[in-house]
């Protein structure tokens, strides 16, 4: 703990400074402090005053961070390959090396400071948002999408009792999942908010805990399962545009209301006898007895396709500030925040997470989400400066350029070689363009067949192993055709 005997009362406001003084004579010790430090500098990372992490150790807070985010970038690395490369980072350096067991690594890593990583990830994305052209913001306003989606966990009796399984699955079959909830910013591609709980939790529910991430004149966009008479007057309460898919056939009638054009109608929605179980007493008494929206019906025309319809309800009542193409364009936007999660379950490999303690999962989740923004923002630079389109920019090609940049970065000796080196990174980031496919259709659909082997209907210690190989072909779909005595 910072102590001064003489001027006792000043502490708190010299504890930045110390901060920044212990990590500014401190050289790049890893590949992505050396090329995140932009964003993460060195006094984010600096010793703690008190508690976990205020000790100068071989896994110090700085050391520990850096590797555990290496790890994630690595889309399934195990923690000896973590430990690995930072010991071999350590020996160049000539460095004391870490221990290199696993459980050292492990308990430093679950005592990295909750608060700290909500600070870098907060410092990262209004950097970020900072960054942000006006012309780059959908008609003045800055847009968030909201979606949510599952994860699983290791199936440990901490994560199953933080986060039970379905229901009806038995006892050691199932993995305990998760529900997250994310706010995206449509200009930057970036995750500015979350929540997870277990998931039995509604995403509705979840979202009453992310209101404090949104600002008065900001919008928020979602799918159909947002569309709730609560969740619009909480939108207005808030001062809070929205604009979501109308859920609900009475609703999606464009012959009721009043009729301002063909494709839009200002209706009035009254407010539910029904309390919603999301909203509390209170709330709900302070909420408006109507509403007065805006009904539009957008039409998706993409050569080669049917033309689609889709209805939006909005809180935006100005048709020319807001008009019907740009409320239809935005929904096709909306869209393009799916591959987010896709990037994050996908090619982050955060679809099941490997923490066994709930704690745990709630860094481990952090880091996945700091990953993601700091590969969106390497692509925000390199749109930036060579004027690419970001939404075509390759998510995956970004993430395995800043890996290799990142190496290369320990290797130059000097500040101009580093220079050159990302500028380079921005170059080749900004080059590699997705195809523009307007439209294109991608079903969730797999190629690949699975191994047909027996489900695993009961704990693991109980499962009796069929011991010939042609019985696992029993139960199997493809039992005729992939049967040796079916070919013999």
């Amino acid at each position: 703990m910072l102590l001064t005997p003489d001027f006792p009362a000043f502490a708190p406001l010299f504890a930045q400074q110390l901060h920044q003084l212990r990590a500014a004579t401190q050289a790049a010790l890893h590949q992505f402090q050396a090329l995140f430090e932009p964003w993460i500098p060195h006094y984010r990372l600096a010793q703690q005053d008190e508690g976990p992490h205020s000790r100068d150790r071989l896994w110090n807070l700085c050391l520990t961070f850096w590797t555990f985010l290496w790890q994630i970038a690595q889309a399934g690395a195990s923690c000896r390959e973590a430990i690995d490369q930072a010991r071999n980072l350590c020996h160049l350096q000539k460095r004391r090396l870490p221990p290199d067991k696993t459980s050292p690594y492990c308990q430093a890593r679950g005592q990295l400071p909750l608060e700290r990583l909500d600070e870098i990830h907060g410092a990262v994305v209004a950097e970020a948002q900072a960054a942000v052209a006006t012309g780059d913001l959908w008609c003045g306003l800055r847009v968030h999408v909201v979606d949510g989606t599952t994860l699983t966990a290791p199936d440990t009796p901490e994560n199953q009792e933080a986060f039970p399984q379905q229901k009806g699955q038995r006892p050691g079959c199932g993995f305990p999942i998760l529900r997250l909830l994310a706010f995206f910013a449509l200009a930057t591609g970036m995750i500015t908010g979350w929540i997870h709980g277990a998931y039995g939790q509604s995403e509705l529910a979840l979202l009453q805990l992310l209101w404090e991430e949104l600002r008065p004149g900001e919008l928020l966009l979602g799918d159909r399962g947002f569309c709730t008479w609560g969740l619009l007057a909480q939108c207005q309460a808030r001062q809070v545009h929205a604009v979501f898919r109308v859920r609900g056939s009475r609703r999606r009638d464009m012959r009721r209301g009043k009729r301002l054009s063909r494709d839009e109608r200002e209706v009035r929605w009254t407010k539910p006898t029904l309390r919603p179980r999301t909203i509390t007493a209170q709330e709900w008494a302070r909420l408006p007895d109507s509403l007065t929206l805006r009904v539009v019906r957008c039409r998706v025309d993409v050569r080669g396709f049917r033309t689609r319809q889709v209805i939006l309800v909005t809180t935006l009542l100005d048709r020319d500030a807001y008009p019907l193409h740009a409320l239809s364009e935005l929904y096709v936007r909306r869209w393009e925040m799916e591959l987010t999660l896709r990037h994050l379950k996908v090619t982050l490999q955060m679809d099941h997470l490997s923490c066994k303690t709930p704690e745990n999962l709630a860094r481990e989740i952090r880091l996945h989400l700091l990953m993601h923004n700091l590969v969106r923002r390497v692509m925000l630079e390199a749109a930036r400066r060579h004027r690419p389109p970001l939404n075509r920019l390759s998510f995956a090609g970004a993430l395995a350029a800043a890996r290799r940049c990142g190496e290369a970065l320990l290797q130059a000796r000097s500040q101009r070689q580093r220079q050159e080196l990302l500028d380079e990174l921005f170059r080749s980031v900004a080059a590699d363009l997705l195809p523009d496919r307007p439209g294109r259709r991608e079903p969730r659909a797999v190629k690949r067949r699975p191994k047909p082997y027996p489900r695993l209907m009961c704990h693991r210690s109980k499962f009796k192993e069929i011991q010939h190989q042609n019985r696992y072909y029993k139960n199997s779909p493809y039992a005729g055709k992939y049967r040796k005595s079916a070919r013999a």
